[in-house]
């Protein structure tokens, strides 16, 4: 369903136990740039109503989630600020083709892979921190969805600017080169790291 080519290790959930509150800030971080991606794809292919209609429906959402999680930080007592991101939005972004319609393609698969992995790691803290913080774990839970959600889109988008056999070829090899970046790790605490 989520086309990662890996498992989260627990390396991650280590991190998570040593560094909540820095997993927490750069979740915020992610839902306003995850925001800014979908307004950025609609931007560039302003032609396509489909693609319009969803990202502006994600950007929303991206949008609401940014502020349930600046609520969170609030309640506990955390203040929201600027924290170096890790390198895996980048790295990824990285791999995206320079002509059209390729590029059209890899933005949106990237975008797919990074909803897919923030929905397993959602699911992941959910479970991880269960017992010790109940509410925050109900919160992870009920976010998995609309992750998925935007996942499943972006791949059906991405069959818009491609013929399905080539964009599922693309993601399998987008989803492997991204459980190599994710194999590097990052000393950092991150949502991706």
């Amino acid at each position: 369903m989520l086309h990662l080519a890996s498992d989260t290790t627990e390396r991650w959930l280590t991190q998570v136990d040593q560094h909540l509150d820095d997993v927490l800030i750069d979740h915020a971080h992610c839902e306003k740039k995850a925001a800014g991606t979908a307004m950025n794809l609609l931007f560039a292919y302003v032609e396509n109503i489909d693609l319009c209609r969803e990202m502006t429906r994600i950007v929303e959402e991206e949008l609401e989630h940014f502020h349930m999680v600046l609520a969170i930080l609030e309640e506990r007592g955390v203040r929201f600020r600027r924290l170096k991101p890790s390198a895996y939005g980048r790295k990824l972004n990285d791999l995206v083709r320079k002509q059209e319609p390729q590029r059209a393609v890899d933005r949106l698969l990237v975008a797919s892979l990074i909803e897919a992995r923030s929905c397993e790691r959602f699911r992941l803290l959910a479970d991880h921190i269960q017992l010790k913080e109940p509410e925050l774990a109900e919160f992870y839970a009920g976010l998995f969805e609309s992750e998925a959600r935007h996942h499943t889109t972006y791949v059906r988008l991405a069959k818009q600017f491609a013929d399905e056999e080539t964009v599922e070829a693309r993601l399998d090899e987008l989803a492997q080169l991204e459980a190599d970046i994710l194999r590097e790790g990052e000393p950092v605490a991150r949502m991706h790291s």
